[in-house]
């Protein structure tokens, strides 16, 4: 499992897809998120915007990834 340190209280799951090397771009995150291919916390979510926190574990086909606030 990655870990992706994030400095703010949050980060949008689009902009994290994007962060970790999962998508390229906006577009091919909100591509994968809609087609349930992403799951926070063992629970599909189809929220581009969904805020993830300290301790969230984001699976996709690429891996697991946590969050940490660093």
């Amino acid at each position: 499992m990655k870990e992706i340190k994030i400095d703010t209280e949050y980060i949008k799951l689009g902009q994290l897809l994007k962060l970790a090397g999962v998508a390229t771009s906006g577009v091919e995150a909100k591509i994968l998120i809609l087609e349930g291919n992403i799951k926070v916390n063992d629970e599909v979510v189809i929220q581009r915007g969904k805020k993830l926190r300290d301790g969230d574990i984001i699976t996709s086909q690429e891996g697991e990834y946590k969050i940490v606030k660093g």
